[in-house]
């Protein structure tokens, strides 16, 4: 009886509470619900939440036999008159979501946003996001537009999607979750205006399923997508359907659900379906060009491998058929050439195709793709090399040349090491025949590479280097490319034989057309003038010879290393004309070694009194004339053999002996002997100088360059400096100097201790011994500076029988490029100052102010 009591009333209450509700529900037309996941297993009442937020006295349970019995018959009471449902919360992004329509998902994505549990019936809020990010577990009503649609899911389809049909329009009026807990949404409905003419929509829409049809009708499933046209029942279905293929935005499709009007709303769907509908129209036709564009390209590219396929099998069944212009395609493709020499090369053979055999221009094109594709495009393998074996290859053919092998074989075991090839530049300075250019032969197969000789000996023309421009009638490709072509190789070893003797003109100056092909950093990507395309020249190994280094321009001689070759001795000589000279030249005309028997008095004379030169080119001569003799002797018959003794030169070689200036017996005053460096070695030279009567004179003869006139006058004021006593003879007579031979030009600073001891010598009075001779620059201080050329001119001393030689100090350095036996057959005394020259030369010389005992 009481519990009966209890229940009536909180009926009667619930009943009070309810009328005051449904009097501001009406004011308001506000619509509550709950919008959460629910488990249909536990069947928890929708209206739960609304208990929750029911603030209940207490003390009107306080009779009550269970507080919870009570509470269950109030959710209970609560739920039938609120009609409180549960739903979830979907929120979308940059999807048209439109109301009344029909709307897919995928089941996946959507599961992801509604919840794991859904199911068929269940009912739905579809919200939009401002931002493509959300959080499903905590919304805020700041996340979302204030406009929603209501829906239920209709179907959800084994094919993965679920169906979703719309409702009406909502506004959003609180939105609130906090993690774990219930999403609580208050909505208010919003009514579409209907303004819209049923019959012209209807119309409408038949006028884009048409369009629509057209459209889906140039894809393979046009069939059945049309199909799918007809079942849409309204242009916002239809809107909808399109949704994932739409160029809108985000903001643009929720301004679509936000408009109340219908027709307006019908006129914006419209507006972007047709859009749609021309932009792919637009962008199927462009695809399906394209498609056909690429199956025309790859019809043509099947045919075109047919044809070479076909092509290549009637080459090699008749090689001899096959044209001047496929052999070109084949040679292009097959050079390996760079990308930018491909599409030379192939421009050019489609202007030859084009021009035909008996074109104008279809000369200079064929010799343009022969030289072309007759280079070698591709990088050469570095193999190794035995640097034992390649020292051996280097002393075969060439005696002595120490510097030059030790550099070759510190070349090779770089390369070695890097594995790959690796170019260079050297320059061998020296006097004529004395293997510079020959040595290259032998650098060639030490490295195992072509070898190549480019002499440059009088170019002037800037072209021989570069190449001519192929606009020019008869153009050809310089020497350098054209040498490349001639090895067949990318990598050969390349002399440019005398570069000193390049000479500019109003063609172009050649040195400078060198510098880009002697540079390390910049001939990778050389370029031919007539060839227009870069070629790499980094792995070529270029050799440079030079018999002076005065001639070569600064910057050019900045590119390369220098090594000097210093002349022969009167042994390397003989043990050169033994083992190579006198073989190539019985080999020259034919000859055995049995056939010519030279003694070594005989091989020694030659060298000194039929040669005078630092290399042994004149050796060579002399060998071949012997040989020549010999060969007439056989053919007479007078015999298989010719002996040749020292006895025998004068009559076989048809020559006196040259005269060699040696050393004199006695000295006389102001007659010193010199030394003289020039391109065919060394030298010695007499100083000569002589007091006449006159009026203090000074008269110069011997063709003495500028540099040697001053060296005699400083010689004059630095004698008259040491011995003011006899300045009074330079006063009272002229002085002449002269330097024999005098048709020889002569020049340098050199010979100016020479002087000053040859004038020393002259007003002392005092004879300095012929067989010391002596080199150095010197100054007003009467220091004797360093010189160069130290070693051919201590050759030029031993060969002349001098027995002493004065050297600057600093020169001793200069001293181990010195053979070893020139060293020991002279005595070579390093001097600073001039006093110490006069002092070993017996001359006396007392210091002003210092008196003698």
């Amino acid at each position: 009886m009481k519990m009966n009591q209890l229940v009536d009333a909180l009926k009667k209450w619930i009943r009070g509470r309810k009328e005051e509700a449904e009097k501001k529900e009406k004011k308001k037309g506000m619509i509550s619900a709950i919008s959460r996941e629910i488990p249909k297993e536990k069947g928890i009442a929708a209206s739960e939440k609304a208990v929750e937020e029911v603030h209940f006295p207490k003390d009107k349970l306080e009779h009550a036999g269970k507080v919870e019995e009570a509470l269950k018959v109030f959710s209970k009471e609560k739920n039938k008159e609120r009609g409180g449902q549960a739903m979830r919360v979907v929120p979308v992004y940059n999807m048209m979501i439109l109301p009344n329509s029909t709307i897919y998902f995928q089941i996946d994505n959507f599961r992801t946003l509604a919840g794991k549990t859904v199911e068929e019936e269940d009912k739905l809020l579809l919200a939009v996001l401002h931002k493509n990010e959300v959080d499903t577990k905590a919304l805020h009503k700041e996340e979302v537009y204030p406009v929603a649609v209501e829906g239920t899911i209709k179907e959800i389809s084994q094919d993965g999607y679920a169906v979703v049909a719309t409702g009406n329009r909502v506004s959003i009026e609180e939105l609130s979750q906090e993690e774990g807990q219930p999403l609580v949404l208050k909505t208010n409905p919003l009514y579409d205006v209907e303004d819209l003419n049923q019959e012209e929509a209807g119309r409408k829409l038949n006028e884009i399923k048409e369009e629509l049809k057209d459209l889906v009708g140039r894809f393979h499933a046009g069939k059945v997508m049309a199909g799918m046209i007809e079942r849409h029942k309204s242009i916002q279905e239809v809107g909808c359907v399109l949704s994932p293929w739409l160029s809108i935005n985000n903001e643009e499709r929720y301004h679509v659900l936000q408009e109340d009007r219908l027709s307006v709303r019908t006129k914006m769907l419209e507006q972007i379906i047709y859009e749609y509908i021309e932009v792919t129209k637009v962008t199927t036709d462009a695809r399906t060009q394209q498609q056909e564009d690429y199956q025309k390209l790859y019809k043509e590219q099947a045919l075109q491998k047919q044809i070479d396929y076909l092509q290549k099998e009637l080459d090699e069944m008749h090689p001899e058929k096959v044209s001047d212009l496929r052999k070109f395609e084949l040679r292009i493709e097959e050079a390996g050439m760079n990308e930018t020499a491909k599409k030379e090369a192939t421009k050019i053979l489609n202007r030859l195709k084009n021009e035909g055999t008996n074109g104008q221009e279809a000369g200079m094109l064929y010799d343009y793709l022969d030289f072309l594709t007759g280079l070698s495009w591709k990088k050469e393998e570095q193999k190794e090399i035995d640097l034992d074996e390649a020292e051996k290859i280097l002393s075969e053919d060439h005696f002595g040349l120490k510097k030059v092998k030790e550099r070759m074989i510190q070349q090779i075991a770089v390369m070695n090491l890097k594995k790959q090839q690796s170019g260079s530049i050297l320059l061998f300075v020296g006097a004529p025949g004395t293997g510079k250019t020959s040595i290259g032969k032998s650098i060639a197969k030490a490295l195992g590479r072509k070898y190549v000789r480019v002499s440059l000996g009088g170019v002037r023309d800037e072209a021989d280097i570069r190449g001519h421009r192929r606009t020019y009638l008869g153009a050809m490709p310089g020497r350098i490319m054209d040498g490349i072509q001639k090895s067949g190789v990318s990598n050969p070893v390349m002399v440019l034989d005398e570069v000193d003797k390049l000479s500019s003109s109003y063609n172009g100056d050649p040195a400078a057309a060198l510098l880009e092909v002697l540079d390390p950093e910049q001939n990778n990507t050389f370029t031919d003038h007539y060839m227009n395309v870069p070629y790499d020249l980094s792995d070529v190994l270029f050799i440079c010879t030079a018999n002076s280094l005065d001639t070569i321009p600064a910057p050019l001689l900045n590119r390369m290393e220098v090594i000097q070759y210093q002349g022969y001795t009167p042994r390397e000589k003989f043990e050169i004309g033994k083992r190579h000279l006198l073989k190539k030249s019985l080999k020259g005309v034919g000859l055995q070694a049995e056939n010519v028997e030279l003694t070594d008095e005989a091989l020694e004379n030659i060298i000194s009194d039929y040669t005078r030169e630092a290399g042994v080119r004149g050796l060579k001569k002399r060998l071949d004339t012997l040989c020549r003799i010999a060969a007439v002797h056989l053919v007479k018959g007078k015999g298989e053999k010719i002996s040749v003794g020292k006895e025998d030169l004068r009559e076989y070689l048809d020559m006196n002996p040259l005269h060699r200036r040696e050393v004199k017996e006695e000295g006389k005053p102001g007659i010193v002997t010199g030394l003289a460096w020039t391109a065919v070695g060394g030298e010695i030279l007499y100083i000569e100088s002589m007091f006449t009567k006159g009026e203090g004179k000074l008269n110069i003869t011997g063709q003495l360059g500028d540099v040697m006139k001053e060296s005699a006058q400083i010689a004059i004021s630095l004698v008259k400096s040491m011995f003011p006593d006899k300045a009074k003879l330079f006063k009272e007579n002229d002085l002449h100097i002269h330097v024999p031979d005098g048709a020889t030009p002569k020049d340098g600073p050199s010979a100016g201790i020479t002087l000053t001891i040859a004038l020393a010598s002259l007003v002392t009075g005092q004879a300095v011994s012929p067989r010391i001779a002596m080199t150095g620059e010197v100054s007003l201080e009467g220091l004797v500076n360093p010189i160069g050329g130290l070693p051919e001119k201590l050759m030029a001393a031993e060969r002349a029988g001098v027995k002493t030689v004065l050297i600057p100090k600093a020169n001793e350095d200069d001293l181990r490029d010195v053979p070893d036996e020139v060293k020991e057959k002279l005595q070579i005394l390093p001097i600073k100052t001039v006093e110490e020259g006069m002092e070993l030369c017996e001359i006396h010389y007392v210091k002003p102010g210092v008196e003698t005992v």
